[in-house]
């Protein structure tokens, strides 16, 4: 189906900010980009329009980063599939694909279902694969840009060295 890598690992949260200092504590993940109250130019859950405003947290573990997401407006959302208000627990492992078309139809092909479909205001497609049943976590695909790979690139360079001061650095819009 998708033969990509695994980028990332996102975890549902109650509080970004409280489940990044814990991360960083416990596991020396670090230091975290804060982006809060995330809004799309739209947002398509099970056929609905729905944009699932969230914050996310942002930082490296390892190899890969880690999300620590919390939705900020209820609604129906990828995230409501899982996770109830006050629930936390692994979403999703994210991988980074050449073609949202191909990565469609491979998924279609396969017998998943695509949970919900969204574009950032800067024109990047996202979306939610329904691997629940086999995985117990989704999976988030995003094409390949210079845009994300920079984003991840300024994460992992900011883990390197890091002597665990300034941990939460806000991203500004």
């Amino acid at each position: 189906m998708l033969n990509y890598p695994i980028v990332q690992v996102a975890y549902h949260v109650c509080d970004s900010v409280k489940a990044a200092e814990k991360m960083a504590k416990l596991y020396g993940a670090g230091p975290f980009f804060l982006n809060e109250r995330i809004e799309l130019e739209w947002g398509i859950h099970r056929g609905r329009e729905q944009k699932f405003l969230h914050t996310s947290a942002f930082g490296q573990w390892g190899s890969v980063m880690l999300e620590l997401l919390q939705q900020d407006e209820e609604g129906p959302s990828p995230f409501r599939d899982m996770y109830a208000p006050g629930e936390e627990g692994i979403h999703h492992t994210a991988m980074i694909v050449d073609s949202m078309a191909s990565a469609y139809a491979d998924c279609e092909a396969a017998g998943y279902e695509i949970a919900a479909k969204a574009m950032t205001l800067n024109g990047a497609e996202f979306a939610f694969v329904d691997t629940v049943s086999e995985l117990g976590h989704m999976i988030e695909i995003y094409e390949r840009s210079e845009g994300l790979l920079g984003f991840y690139e300024m994460v992992r360079q900011a883990s390197i060295n890091w002597d665990g001061s300034d941990l939460i650095r806000r991203l500004g819009r």
